[in-house]
């Protein structure tokens, strides 16, 4: 099982109050991350603040681009692996992402992984893009990993989809990793479907080893239906850690925090009937031991990997007591062995 943890590019005011992390403070984690033997760090993407973090929230929160973020982090690290976790690729315009995705790799020696999605909030979607808002998310991200293929592996590119378009682009560097690993965000089946088509791997987030069973049967048929070998696609698995010494404590850790304003905030779309208390049942809440076991029955389902791990603290102190407590008690539980997958 490989394990990396999300650092604070953009979540003040969601997962972790205003204001929380300076921009020190994010390759801190990252850097630290590295020495506790983490496999990866994580950015997440907001180009704007949501309207119900104004609403929350006095001062405006700081959220730092990713792929800057992680460009200066590749120069603070040697071996760590730099996830987008996510890219809202429906807010970006795909030629300009692939040289910056491009010149990462190359920067980093060959060390990112590209988690791309729609994105959680329709109305940042709408405030950046507005000349957009009338279109699904979902067939703009389609497009825009297909554009991201073309401009990574062909000399001469050009794409004329519904939504994206460009023509006879000649974009160099292309990078280093060939193919460069594509992560598709999301728990819904466009999300899988998206995954077997078009990617090396899933990223669903918070969800149990039950619902990532049936994700690996539906990926496998996409998969197949492809033309694919279900084999190379691998699944990965974002989730909130909270650790205490009882069960009691972590949940009530969680509920102190910052996050219950995350939550609610995605009652309506991906955390749609499901309680704070079934959340913290799914993701990894508890004792280490109950933590350690959590991550058993995912691994059984077939995830390789707990990738962008979002800690829970109202302080950047506390996230790392988080990770510190994870890699003693969690990591060395379950060894990585050389595997031929996808990173």
């Amino acid at each position: 099982m490989k394990f990396g943890i999300e650092t604070p590019t953009c979540l003040a005011g969601m997962m972790y109050p205003v204001p929380f992390a300076t921009a020190d403070d994010v390759i801190r984690v990252a850097v630290e991350a590295e020495q506790l033997g983490y496999y990866d760090v994580g950015g997440n993407d907001h180009l704007s603040t949501m309207q119900y973090v104004r609403d929350a929230w006095q001062a405006p929160p700081d959220y730092f681009e990713p792929l800057i973020t992680l460009a200066n982090i590749a120069a603070r690290t040697s071996v760590l692996r730099l996830t987008t976790g996510i890219l809202v690729l429906p807010l970006r315009q795909p030629v300009l992402v692939a040289k910056q995705v491009a010149t990462l790799d190359q920067l980093s020696h060959g060390r990112v992984i590209l988690g791309v999605a729609v994105g959680g909030y329709r109305d940042e979607f709408e405030t950046v893009v507005p000349e957009l808002k009338d279109r699904p998310r979902a067939e703009i991200l389609q497009e825009g990993i297909e554009a991201l293929r073309v401009l990574f592996e062909q000399r001469c590119s050009s794409y004329q989809g519904k939504h994206i378009r460009f023509s006879a682009v000649e974009s160099y560097p292309k990078p280093v990793q060939a193919p460069l690993p594509f992560y598709s965000g999301g728990n819904t089946d466009g999300s899988i479907r998206r995954a077997a088509e078009l990617c090396q791997g899933w990223l669903p987030a918070g969800i149990g080893p039950e619902q990532i069973a049936e994700g690996r049967r539906r990926l496998d048929l996409y998969a197949r239906a492809a033309g694919r070998d279900p084999a190379e696609i691998s699944i990965a698995m974002q989730s909130v850690v909270c650790l205490a010494d009882t069960d009691a404590q972590a949940r009530d850790k969680l509920r102190s925090s910052s996050f219950g304003v995350f939550f609610r905030s995605l009652e309506q779309t991906m955390m749609k009937g499901v309680s704070l208390d079934r959340h913290a049942d799914l993701n990894l809440v508890g004792t280490p031991d109950q933590v350690c076991g959590k991550v058993a029955a995912l691994e059984q389902a077939d995830v390789s990997a707990l990738r962008a791990l979002l800690l829970v603290g109202n302080t950047v102190d506390e996230l790392l007591d988080q990770a510190r407590a994870f890699a003693r008690h969690v990591i060395p539980a379950f060894p990585d062995p050389p595997s031929p997958g996808p990173p």
